[in-house]
């Protein structure tokens, strides 16, 4: 029996997944052949994709005599002949859900990753292994072409649609010729010349996957990273990161020295060169304490280089004043047009939403003022209130909205006059002189305390907690407690610090400290709020 050739989508938001179905409906028509499609539609906040599905009879409807082939508007598992997925993780997903056969499957997958929200939550590196995604696609699929959907789109100025249309074009499952497919992109008479473009790189894209099977390299960084969805990730510029300062390459060792100018250059466009020069008087006597512990370097000294990627991180510390001089830079404007597909006529306007509360504004205050409006909100907080904060909405495209920013940004100068900086100063001391002193008894300890400095991260109330457990750390497993040996000391940090990244409860963070015979951290007390009982009218509303 002749069966019709079926064809299976897993598009995000706002990939064009709706106009791709229309374009393969289009082409099905064009060509004379019987068609049909339906939609899916996924969910927010990136826990799924919109799936669309497509069958074709393979014969045209001149061929079948006036009758019509029956159509089904489901897909069911096993009876699939190509799954195009826009993202590596929904194309394993469509693997679980069945629907991917190694019997029958011709698997199209781009190699580019979306994060989902269960990858985002933990504290730790939540994400998938992109490698072993490949290998399930690979093993239980009849063949698997994958390849960067989202950077030949980037190159060509289109959406992901149009490269996954020209995937399947090339794939030879529909019998349809290349003009054909290429005709209803012209007739849709929408960005012709950016979708044709994107169409020609994924059809080039799957010759060369064909003959490898599977794009060779690394599958690309998260769009998260590249994009930068928290103001901390704006790409470094400026000389400080091409060239770097020569004290680098005269002090440190080669195998150090890429990380080091990174965070040198990241210091220098945080504060200044000075500020970026104590980073550099830092990672010295680290260096110093290593080459103690480790005179062959035989570790290559990992020691150094990690201190020196988590010192940058923790010394360019997310402040009211770093943010407002990246959302007002150029290359954020540049990076927001090309994110929406402006053209040089188009009018992108970009409004933020922030809501600092009373750390944030008091993070630049002097140390004494500081601390007595910390114990005001305290208190306030300790009565049942909600904590002080204000919502501020901003055009930064208007010149009020961006001359607000900029004057923000311009108190660059007051942060080292501030208790945020006197406080976070404070702390990094305290890790650096705790990796100093463990490296200076064991090498392996010392770079367990130096990987510590992954728990310092994000904002608000997930970088206050960060810093605790790497204080209570410190205080209770690297200069206390009582070991047998450094290589247990050592063993109880690695475990206290991968239990900490676990969950946000702390649950296995307390349960690793009592394993290893450290306190348990107190339990944090909570006011309770009082609501008042709302009113049958209020009810009725």
């Amino acid at each position: 029996m002749t069966q019709p050739i079926t064809v299976l989508i897993a598009a995000l938001g706002g990939e064009g997944g709706g106009v791709l179905a229309e374009w393969l409906v289009s082409v099905a028509t064009l060509a004379g052949y019987p068609v049909q499609s339906t939609s899916i539609p996924g969910v927010a906040q990136r826990t799924g994709a919109t799936t669309y599905y497509v069958e074709i009879y393979p014969e045209p409807v001149v061929a079948l005599g006036g009758r019509r082939p029956v159509l089904s508007l489901l897909p069911v598992p096993g009876a699939i002949d190509l799954v195009v997925a826009s993202e590596l993780l929904e194309a394993v997903r469509t693997v679980q859900s069945g629907m991917v056969s190694p019997d029958r499957t011709l698997l199209i997958t781009s190699v580019s990753r979306t994060l989902t929200t269960t990858e985002k939550m933990p504290l730790g590196d939540g994400r998938f292994d992109a490698a072993a995604l490949l290998d399930v696609a690979q093993a239980y699929s009849r063949q698997l072409r994958a390849f960067d959907f989202e950077a030949i789109a980037r190159d060509a100025g289109t959406v992901v649609s149009a490269v996954m249309y020209g995937a399947i074009a090339a794939s030879g499952i529909l019998p349809f010729a290349r003009e054909t497919f290429e005709a209803v992109i012209r007739e849709s008479d929408r960005g012709v010349e950016a979708s044709l473009a994107g169409f020609a790189g994924a059809w080039e894209a799957m010759q060369m996957a064909a003959k490898g099977g599977v794009a060779q390299g690394v599958p690309a960084a998260p769009r998260e990273a590249r994009a930068g969805t928290h103001p901390a990730s704006e790409p470094l510029t400026g000389p400080a990161l091409s060239a770097g300062p020569e004290r680098v390459a005269s002090e440190f060792p080669p195998a150090t020295q890429q990380m080091i100018r990174i965070g040198y250059a990241r210091l220098a466009d945080y504060q200044n060169r000075a500020y970026a020069e104590s980073y550099l008087d830092r990672l010295g006597v680290l260096l110093a304490a290593e080459r103690a512990a480790d005179p062959e370097g035989s570790h290559e000294f990992a020691l150094t280089r990690e201190s020196a990627r988590f010192l940058a991180l923790w010394m360019a510390f997310d402040d009211i004043v770093r943010v407002a001089d990246l959302k007002c830079r150029a290359s954020r404007f540049a990076r927001v047009r090309r994110e929406v597909a402006a053209g040089e006529g188009d009018i992108v306007r970009i409004v933020d939403y922030f809501k600092p509360g009373l750390p944030e504004l008091s993070s630049l205050l002097p140390v004494a003022l500081a601390r007595r409006l910390g114990a005001w909100d305290r208190h306030r907080r300790s009565r049942g209130k909600a904590p002080l904060a204000f919502a501020l909405t901003l055009r930064t495209d208007s010149v009020s909205g961006f001359v607000a920013l900029r004057a923000l940004a311009s108190l660059r100068w007051l942060r080292r006059r501030g208790a945020r900086f006197a406080q976070e100063q404070a702390l990094i001391g305290r890790w650096l002189q705790a990796v100093e002193t463990a490296a200076r008894d064991d090498w392996r300890c010392g770079h367990e305390v130096a990987l510590c400095g992954r728990l310092i991260k994000g904002y608000g109330a997930t970088n206050e907690r960060g810093k605790e457990n790497l204080l209570w750390i410190i205080e209770h497993l690297v200069a206390g407690g009582s070991f047998a040996t450094a290589e247990e000391r050592g063993r109880a940090i690695r475990e206290a610090r991968e239990a900490a990244l676990a969950d946000e409860a702390g649950t296995a963070f307390d349960q690793a400290l009592m394993q290893h015979g450290a306190p348990v951290r107190p339990m944090k007390a909570q006011p309770i709020r009082w609501m008042p009982r709302p009113s049958a009218r209020d009810q009725r509303r």
